[in-house]
């Protein structure tokens, strides 16, 4: 269930911060409108990382779009197979 909380519960940080676990972030309200997120800092690094493959992948196929995609035979010689 999304933990949703005015920023003003914050005076109660330990009470928050104790709610914050991987895969279930604290989102935050600010005038009754999302403003932040509280993630555990292995879930950001998991993001980041994901974000970082995705871009990645992004380039590889737009790379692949214009200069012609591999034959499977041609992988396996590339990698020496």
């Amino acid at each position: 269930m999304t933990n949703i909380k005015p920023v003003s519960d914050l005076r109660n940080y330990t009470e928050v911060l104790n709610e914050v676990a991987e895969g279930s972030p604290v989102y935050l309200t600010r005038n009754g409108r999302g403003e932040y997120a509280i993630v555990k800092l292995e879930e950001l690094d998991k993001l980041k990382a994901a974000v970082k493959l995705l871009t990645k992948l992004e380039a590889g196929e737009k790379l692949a779009r214009e200069q012609g995609w591999l034959s499977s035979d041609d992988v396996e010689t590339h990698l020496g197979l």
